[in-house]
């Protein structure tokens, strides 16, 4: 793992990419918005990048872009790697490691969810306050390596609690709707039956996807503050379940993308 992240590492920088100071993972139906407004971009694919997977989900583009957004270094990732793609813990999380290794320390995650909490309505926000992890692997299974963190690290807060407060501070100034709570991390790629809607509700969840969770652990692992926010794309009403597709959850993630982009470039300009 050690030889495939430095290699990684030295490929990136060679294609002048150094010292990023913030990470930012754009997830499902994200980042057109965000990635327009990075200053001198530079643009890599990640089938060029030792060792990175592709990412074969249509929506999620594949490309590693560095820039400058806000005065600040930014190293923003279009497209992450799931489980359900068939890839490992240890591949999907690869990047978290090396963008920690190029130097950023602070890390955005965005993905798109489904809504458990039926106070709330699709098209709206959650900030992620805490996780519960279903999914059948974790990406600090296995060998660990001192120089990349403890064995058993801590996760009794593992969305930092700065980066929280300042995107509270930012959606009520700028009266956005931001919600705060439990997100759920399953194995996918199936949607949910209603009986697992109402599984998860009971266990404290109020949104539920595919992502996020392993990279949050790794963040975590290796000293690195993080924050992620969903947006609500569906509305999941075990009583009045309807079907719905990744066309309709795409869609509005789109909609909502532009409340997402500007809470995340007014965060990054005050780190």
């Amino acid at each position: 793992m050690l030889n495939q992240i430095n290699e990684a590492v030295s490929f990136i920088q060679n294609h002048g990419i150094t010292q990023p100071e913030v990470g930012v993972i754009l997830g499902t139906g994200l980042g057109t918005k965000f990635v327009k407004e990075i200053k001198n971009p530079v643009v890599i694919n990640y089938n060029s990048i030792p060792h990175f997977p592709i990412s074969t989900v249509e929506s999620h583009k594949g490309k590693l872009i560095y820039g400058e957004l806000k005065g600040k270094k930014v190293l923003a990732m279009q497209g992450r790697f799931h489980y359900y793609e068939g890839y490992d813990m240890q591949q999907i999380t690869l990047a978290v490691r090396v963008m920690k290794f190029l130097g950023i320390d602070y890390l955005l995650i965005s993905n798109a969810a489904g809504c458990l909490n039926l106070n709330w309505k699709k098209g709206e926000l959650m900030m992620i306050d805490d996780h519960i992890n279903l999914q059948p692997d974790n990406p600090l299974r296995g060998v660990n390596f001192e120089i990349l963190g403890p064995r058993f690290p801590d996760m009794s807060r593992p969305y930092s609690q700065k980066l929280n407060s300042l995107l509270v501070g930012i959606a009520k100034k700028k009266k956005i709707k931001l919600h705060q709570g439990v997100y759920v991390a399953v194995q996918g790629p199936n949607l949910e039956t209603r009986a697992e809607y109402r599984f998860l509700r009971q266990a404290g969840a109020d949104a539920v996807g595919m992502s996020t969770v392993p990279e949050v652990l790794v963040a975590n692992h290796m000293g690195l503050s993080c924050c992620a926010v969903s947006v609500l794309t569906d509305e999941c009403d075990p009583d009045n379940l309807k079907p719905v597709n990744l066309t309709q959850i795409i869609a509005t993630a789109s909609k909502s993308e532009a409340k997402l982009t500007e809470l995340y470039i007014e965060l990054i300009g005050k780190l």
